[in-house]
């Protein structure tokens, strides 16, 4: 089936509060995909965020980001008034993430909603810690102890807590606990939250991808709630670290720095940790963006304590015998395999062998010195076009940034005849739209033929990522008009049952 949606992190989002969250404006955002003919809304990773502000760089792989509680549905639910929002300052900037002020702010107002529920928990509250018990208990203990040991990571923390001894965590437990149920309170909230909006999406026909990043960050409650499953040494010290080798763009290599999973010991536990995570994640989406996907076919290490990712090594991954387990555990998951970057033989086989859809870059395909599998007549119809991903530049900011042999190259092969780069960019989508991809992705800023001031990401840089917000009454009808008719130009829209059998109707 041919279908189509739209990337736009819950974070960028317009919202009254500093940041996308789950308010009015995420479900106005519903209702311009559906007026938009699309099927799709991905919204990348979930977590709770820290330094960098990177949902890839996460406290917790199960958590929900606390940020993206909606302040008016608290209202609506008598845990906050209209004045106590007021009083705060979430930024001042309509267009821009103010990750300090929520920091300083948002906890804040979340502890007065907290201590007017614990006055009267919901029913359903206790029912949720018990059936989330297997990550919250760590997950709230971890932040409690965060906050007590002044933000610090945890392999700074006294080593009694570092190692997890029992007498240790025990006392904290009992010294934290109204901390550790204001965190249990936080997920409780995001999740009751989040299900009334992924309902109201998909009753409206939009399916959620989300996105679960192939590492843990190292400053983790599932790093340090799980050092069996990581390559430690005795004092839950890493020994070996993530990144990637030197290459022509980078001399030095990136050292990431994200623990290395101990496969070995994964594969005696028939995988449990990564059967769970997954089964969570099905929480909050209805399809699985699977990041850095060559990892488990090969991943690269570098020894722990080391300056550069030059002294590192390939490593084997765990390869189908994962994917294996979770059929046989969860059955038939939908999953886009992130298969982008430099691909071997054997990654290529692996992506085949699970049989899901992998990743085509529509960016990356214009290099007029060489063919490019990215050029959509390479494409097999298993597979996902993007025009670009939140890492790139938007598709405006890579036409006015591309050499001019290269963008040449473009204009000839989507036959576009435009000089003006906002045409030129619709045409951009329109052959992404029109390739024979199953499903087409395209960022909400390339509908909106915005430049790199609207960019989201420039990986290994620090300081102005993840900030970028869509302007207030931004989404207009008739751009909801002009993206649904190119949608259904390249049929793209599923039909309604209705609708095929009045086909069927005609044809007979």
């Amino acid at each position: 089936m041919r279908e189509s949606g739209i990337l736009c992190p819950i974070s960028s989002i317009s919202s009254k509060y500093g940041i996308g969250c789950f308010s009015a404006e995420a479900y106005e955002f519903v209702d311009f995909l559906k007026e938009s003919g699309q099927s799709y809304w991905q919204v990348l990773p979930f977590g709770p965020t820290g330094f960098g502000d990177s949902p890839y760089q996460s406290f917790s792989t199960f958590a929900g980001n606390p940020y993206f509680i909606s302040p008016e549905q608290l209202v609506v639910d008598g845990l906050l008034s209209v004045h106590e929002i007021n009083v705060f300052d979430f930024g001042n900037n309509s267009e821009v993430v103010d990750y300090g002020a929520l920091y300083n702010n948002r906890f804040k107002l979340l502890r007065i909603a907290f201590d007017r529920f614990m006055q009267n928990p919901d029913p359903e509250y206790a029912d949720f810690k018990e059936e989330e018990a297997d990550w919250l208990v760590d997950y709230g203990l971890f932040m409690a102890l965060k906050s007590a040991n002044e933000g610090k990571s945890w392999i700074d923390w006294d080593v009694s807590l570092r190692t997890r001894e029992k007498e240790a965590l025990e006392k904290a437990r009992e010294e934290y606990a109204d901390t550790i149920e204001f965190y249990s309170f936080q997920q409780y909230e995001f999740l009751k939250q989040w299900k009334k909006l992924r309902a109201y999406a998909n009753e409206n026909g939009i399916k959620i991808i989300g996105d679960i990043p192939f590492y843990t960050a190292f400053d983790s409650a599932d790093t340090w709630a799980n050092p069996k499953m990581f390559l430690f040494d005795e004092e839950n010290i890493p020994t070996k670290v993530a990144g990637c080798p030197p290459d022509a763009f980078s001399a030095d290599g990136q050292l990431w720095g994200n623990p290395i999973y101990d496969w070995k010991y994964l594969k005696k536990t028939k995988y449990a940790w990564w059967i769970s995570r997954i089964e969570h994640n099905l929480q909050f989406c209805d399809v699985l963006r699977v990041d850095h996907f060559r990892a488990f076919d090969e991943y690269y290490e570098i020894p722990y304590g080391e300056k550069t990712a030059k002294n590192g090594e390939w490593m084997p991954g765990p390869g189908i015998a994962l994917f294996k387990e979770i059929k046989k555990q969860l059955g038939d998951v939908s999953v886009i395999a992130e298969d982008l970057g430099y691909i071997t033989p054997s990654v290529i086989k692996l992506v085949k062998d699970t049989g899901f859809p992998g990743m085509k870059v529509l960016q990356f395909a214009f290099d007029s010195r060489e063919e490019s599998d990215y050029l959509p007549h390479n494409y097999d119809h298993n597979c996902v076009v993007y025009t670009g991903t939140h890492d790139n530049e938007t598709t405006r900011g890579w036409i006015e940034n591309i050499n001019e042999q290269d963008r040449n190259f473009a204009r000839q092969y989507i036959n576009s005849i435009y000089t003006d780069y906002g045409a030129f960019t619709w045409d951009f989508i329109r052959c992404a739209q029109a390739s024979v991809a199953d499903l087409c992705i395209v960022p909400i800023q390339d509908y909106l033929v915005l430049g790199n001031e609207a960019r989201i990401n420039h990986p290994s840089t620090l300081g102005t990522n993840w900030t970028w917000r869509i302007r207030p009454n931004f989404l207009s009808k008739e751009l909801a008009e002009s993206i649904r008719r190119m949608t259904k130009l390249y049929g793209r829209i599923p039909k309604k049952p209705k609708e095929e059998k009045d086909d069927k109707e005609e044809k007979k």
